[in-house]
């Protein structure tokens, strides 16, 4: 009887499992990305004396975000609100059991200003004490410094 030969070994790399695995985080990733986005990106308001405000980054804060055509936005978990009339409801539900009640807005520069008061007027109504208004400092602090450094030609 003859013994049989083991096949040689393959030295080519296998690699399905590698695609496999790069696929399917893949998905995951394309799937999860989008809830990681924090409220609605809108054009912020500019101020020259900004307040640091590092509680708006966190995972729980609640911002409201008004958009330039006066659609809102409240977040966690970015729902579009019919209107500022439904935002007492929805404020209370998630102001419950929380230490910092402070509640954000994010209003974009060419919103219109009726809107957001109303949205204000309606984080009162919620019982809301402590309202943070989102701005962006101007990438120029002073623009006659700036005039005065520039070299004169």
């Amino acid at each position: 009887m003859e013994k049989k030969k083991a096949p040689p070994p393959v030295a080519d790399i296998n690699v399905t499992p590698m695609v496999d695995v790069m696929l399917v985080l893949l998905i995951i990733f394309m799937v999860i990305t989008p809830m990681l986005t924090k409220g609605v990106s809108v054009d912020k308001v500019k101020t020259k004396n900004p307040i640091l405000m590092q509680a708006a980054d966190k995972e729980d804060a609640i911002l409201i975000s008004v958009t330039r055509n006066g659609a809102v936005y409240l977040s966690p978990g970015n729902l579009k609100l019919s209107g500022p009339d439904q935002i007492p409801e929805r404020v209370r539900d998630l102001l419950t059991n929380r230490v910092d009640k402070t509640v954000y807005v994010v209003a974009d520069a060419r919103s219109r200003y009726s809107v957001v008061e109303d949205v204000v007027d309606n984080l009162r109504a919620a019982g809301v004490s402590e309202i943070g208004l989102i701005t962006e400092e101007p990438h120029e602090n002073n623009p006659q410094k700036a005039a005065a450094a520039a070299p004169a030609q």
